[in-house]
């Protein structure tokens, strides 16, 4: 994932460079904090490089760019605003940010902390505490939407037992086994340093028969493309895998993990998560799919109306051109002073001065739920502007 800042002004020479300051464009205010129109390009261009990964192309890659361009402040705003509340909330998310920084330094095994900002940098393209804060805004409204949203949609048991009735032919199943693995490679090592890698690998046996969670240890160690997932490589089939592989798989215990396992390539762990026998699943075996299969249609609604609540508590403009499409029915968020210069752009050093500053206005609990209203038109083009110092 890259993020990118993109500065607005014209073209000039260097000596003229540096008697220029280069302002923001502010699109949206809420509650006092704003949103530019770079972080509108920035979302647009990393999202377009996701649509690039997935080799989309002509009429589909223009439909899915120009849906998401109608989504895209709406999604800024909506994550503004479960920040806002997280922070009123006082929720914690320090623990799980240092956590996942850790995690990610070890996975791509870089040995201090003073190499893993660098390395931020060079990847992600901004520095290290603007990643840091993008990190901690994205856990942050994870941690809200699970209390105040999440937390409250309950799937009832009859629900449960209805929707296996009435789709019991969809847990009719071939025998297979979900897996998860540990993998360090040898390959391209020097024949010296394969005591050491085995070793490793021992040492990770041993502490996974002490107790340490599989998942936890794979994400920091494994070598595995996996690695990002726990080291989930999800379920086989008979006659898939390796026969030495499928012959140990297939007779281990649900939660049991291998011995150590030498391969041509390396050396390797693996951790029999569930089996399932061929047949008719039961309904115990398949409560938990289903009660997830059930929950996801009542989570969109019901964050949908969450932000909904939030908006119509919330102090927001929007500039000229620009759509919320997920504005609350009937709130006035008509940009206050269009003919302000000031009130329409920013430096870059006041956008990092608003983003330390708490909110300005408390957003309360309550709230009506009525449906957000829908918008249909992108956001249209804002001119570029400079400032002289």
């Amino acid at each position: 994932m890259r993020f990118t800042w993109i500065l607005f002004g014209l073209a000039l020479p260097a000596a003229a460079a540096a008697d220029v300051r280069v302002v923001e464009e502010i699109v949206a205010k809420i509650n006092g904090q704003i949103v530019t129109r770079s972080e509108i390009e920035r979302e647009m261009a990393e999202y377009q490089a996701e649509m690039a990964r997935q080799k989309a192309e002509g009429e589909k890659l223009q439909q899915s760019l120009a849906d998401h361009q109608k989504e895209v402040l709406r999604d800024l705003i909506d994550q503004s605003l479960l920040v806002q509340r997280g922070k009123e909330l006082n929720i914690s998310v320090e623990t799980q940010i240092i956590k996942y920084m850790d995690d990610l330094r070890r996975q791509y095994n870089i040995a201090s902390m003073e190499e893993f900002e660098k390395w931020i940098g060079e990847k992600a393209g901004v520095p290290y505490e603007d990643f840091k804060e993008r990190i901690r805004n994205q856990i942050l409204t994870q941690r809200v939407v699970g209390q105040e949203v999440g937390s409250r949609i309950s799937v009832p048991k009859e629900e449960v037992q209805k929707y296996y009735e009435e789709h019991k032919s969809e847990f009719v199943r071939p025998e297979q086994v979900h897996l998860r693995e540990i993998f360090l490679s040898i390959e391209g090592k020097d024949p010296k340093e394969i005591p050491a890698i085995e070793k490793k690998a021992n040492d990770l046996l041993a502490r996974l028969k002490k107790g340490e969670r599989f998942a936890e240890v794979a994400t920091k160690n494994s070598e595995s493309e996996s690695a990002k997932q726990g080291g989930d490589i999800g379920f086989f089939k008979r006659g898939v895998l390796d026969k030495e592989i499928e012959d140990l798989a297939f007779n281990m215990r649900r939660g049991q993990n291998s011995e150590l396992l030498k391969r041509k390539n390396g050396f390797l762990i693996l951790r029999l998560e569930e089996r399932h026998q061929e047949g008719q699943a039961t309904l115990q075996d398949v409560e938990q799919e289903i009660t997830e299969r059930l929950y996801g249609p009542r989570l969109n609604p019901a964050m949908r109306e969450y932000l909904t609540k939030l908006r119509q508590n919330a102090f927001i403009e929007i500039r000229p051109g620009f759509i919320d499409s997920g504005a609350a029915e009937g709130q006035d968020t008509t940009w206050k002073d269009p003919e302000n210069f000031k009130a329409a752009v920013t430096t870059k050093a006041e956008v990092a001065g608003k983003k330390k500053k708490k909110f300005l206005f408390v957003i309360p609990r309550g709230g009506s739920s009525q449906k957000p209203a829908a918008a249909d038109k992108p956001a249209a083009e804002a001119p570029k502007e400079t400032e002289k110092k």
